[in-house]
């Protein structure tokens, strides 16, 4: 459905999927969209993400997958109804581009690509009247409530009249170079919004490594590994994967399953005790034995090797932890690589983690993803207050909640427009919006900012 001359209008913050997915959210109920980027593109961390094969979503079941999201798995899962990944591949399809299930339950499309998929979107949502204004940054509110926005011509501001409905579609915090830098966060709090500060999930940890050891091991991967970790509650937490060893840490898919828990220990006692089973498929015994094995004239390193296949990265971190003249123990070489202590200082920087914790708390929004002291103001994606493992979790939310956001604006925009067109100015529906001049002059200009296919 394209929108006509006098249907609602909408302006969209922010050109990542959870924008977009409201743009066509609202696009589809008849509304004019208008969606504002800061970047000289849309979808750039879609893209990126797409460097890794584009998990869009996972397999498993609904409950299992809500779950996913911890304590706010409540409202999440509020949107997720109406958009779940079995919506989402559907969705996929109807672009031209066919999902499979990898081994692990990851959902991803066949190309392994995202630029085909967001090539076919793009050209969809324009088709339906969607209009892009890229290199537009917005900067918070004037203080007649008019929208304000950096573009290179300049500051230009959009008055309150001028659209029906506003979905804020901005982000968390992390890789801010794609355009999710946080600097929303005040502007927000400026107006009373309720808004957890931002971490970094999804990240790597420090560890305070020796230089030699640093140096040595820098990017040696860890596969098949047990991480343990005690949470507050006194419960234990296993995990199996695989990760890598950094100069500055360690990082990897088991290190972000864990994220969540570490962070938040560091926080609360300034650092936190990671254990690590570095031969889950050995027990203790069995090693204690192997390695006591007579070993010649081998290196200590050879014969751990040979005995029991513990490669050099491995014996590193044995030597690291518990010191060359205790690893001469057989048996506490053992205990050791059953239950390696790893001591994480500190959670990388949030511009380095995968995705961000905290943003607009879900008890400042109506069911609907609106502000209510900011009415026809709503929010979606990342800059909500959740956060979950990487697996298809966080794009599918991003999804859902724009589309949860961008449908629910329509809605409000249709309510609102008709109750001004019959109140004291009933040719407010039928005339031109209002904006500033500058604001004027770049709506009826021709679309030159456009991002190009």
């Amino acid at each position: 459905m394209r929108p006509v001359a006098n249907s609602p209008r909408i302006a969209i913050i922010g050109g990542g999927p959870s924008g977009l997915m409201a743009a066509e959210a609202a696009a589809s109920a008849g509304c004019r969209v208008t969606l504002y980027e800061s970047m000289p593109s849309v979808g750039r961390k879609f893209l990126l993400a797409g460097k890794g094969g584009l998990n869009l979503t996972h397999s498993e079941g609904f409950d299992r997958f809500s779950a996913r999201y911890g304590v706010r798995s409540g409202p999440v899962s509020c949107c997720l109804r109406d958009f779940d990944s079995l919506a989402l591949r559907e969705w996929a399809r109807a672009l031209g581009v066919e999902t499979f299930i990898g081994s692990s339950g990851r959902v991803f499309p066949t190309d392994l690509k995202a630029a085909p998929l967001l090539r076919a979107w793009l050209r969809r949502l324009r088709a339906s009247g969607v209009v892009f204004h890229v290199r537009h940054r917005w900067i918070g509110w004037s203080a007649d409530g008019a929208l304000r926005l950096e573009t290179p011509a300049g500051e230009i501001t959009i008055a309150v009249d001028a659209v029906d409905a506003v979905v804020l579609a901005l982000g968390g915090a992390s890789w801010p170079q794609l355009g999710s830098d946080g600097a929303w966060v005040a502007w927000l709090r400026d107006r009373g919004i309720a808004v957890a500060a931002l971490q970094p999930s999804n990240c790597g940890f420090d560890i305070a490594w020796s230089a030699h050891f640093a140096q040595r091991h820098a990017g040696g991967p860890l596969k098949r590994v047990e991480a343990i970790f005690r949470d507050s509650a006194g419960c234990e937490q296993r995990q199996l994967g695989e990760c890598v060893v950094s100069t500055y840490g360690i990082e990897g898919q088991l290190i972000y399953a864990l994220s969540p828990l570490l962070r938040d220990a560091i926080t609360r006692d300034d650092s936190a005790l990671l254990l690590f089973d570095l031969l889950p498929q050995r027990s203790i015994d069995w090693l204690g034995t192997a390695l006591s094995r007579p070993r010649g004239t081998r290196s200590l390193s050879e014969h751990w090797r040979r005995v029991a296949g513990i490669d050099a990265l491995r014996a590193g971190l044995v030597y690291e932890c518990i010191g060359r003249e205790a690893a001469h123990d057989p048996q506490r070489t053992a205990a050791a690589l059953k239950s390696l202590p790893l001591r994480l200082l500190r959670a990388r920087p949030i511009a380095e983690a995968i995705s961000s914790a905290g943003g607009v708390r879900f008890e400042a929004l109506d069911a609907d993803l609106m502000l209510p002291s900011l009415p026809g103001v709503f929010c979606s994606g990342e800059m909500l207050d959740w956060e979950a493992p990487t697996g298809g979790y966080l794009l599918n939310a991003c999804f859902a909640s724009g589309r949860r956001a961008g449908a629910a604006a329509a809605v409000w925009a249709m309510s609102n427009s008709r109750a001004a067109a019959g109140a004291s100015d009933p040719s407010r529906a039928q005339s031109p919006a209002h904006t500033t001049p500058a604001a004027t002059a770049h709506a009826s200009a021709p679309s030159s900012s456009d991002q190009r296919e």
